[in-house]
């Protein structure tokens, strides 16, 4: 904003920044981030691998299968059995075969789980299966 000011003969411009309308900007910034962060975060405890791939872009309503060290089974945050994956895996996707499957597997599980599982999958129909790990250790 340019103001012009009067008094004197001496006719001299201000310059200021209005900074109102930028911290109007933040807070509102502020509130969505606020808000959103809980809802993208999974609450179940397990070790991910390390990997040094490029994170891909998550759907809207993601659904999640996690393997903990004890080998149960958890889809978003209910407890599942592995011969009752079909119909729960079926429930969370609405019967879509081409959604995608977020499969976190705790670092201590064995190969042969993790392999039972993704048969599992498989075995129903869900070929879009996306390994979740963690990015650079440094």
């Amino acid at each position: 904003m340019i103001r012009m000011r009067h008094a004197d003969n001496d006719s001299k411009e201000i310059c200021d920044i209005n900074v109102t309308p930028f911290i109007d900007v933040v807070l509102v910034l502020l509130i969505i981030f606020m808000i959103t962060a809980p809802l993208t975060t999974v609450k179940i405890p397990v070790t991910l691998p390390y990997s040094s791939s490029k994170n891909m872009e998550q759907p809207n309503h993601p659904v999640y299968l996690t393997l903990k060290t004890d080998h149960t089974l958890t889809l978003n945050d209910k407890t599942i059995l592995l011969k009752d994956i079909n119909p729960s895996i079926n429930t969370a996707t609405n019967g879509n075969k081409e959604e995608h499957i977020f499969l976190y597997a705790d670092t201590k599980i064995d190969y042969g789980s993790f392999i039972m599982v993704m048969d599992q999958l498989r075995a129903a129909g869900y070929h879009k299966i996306s390994l979740v790990n963690l990015q650079n250790k440094q």
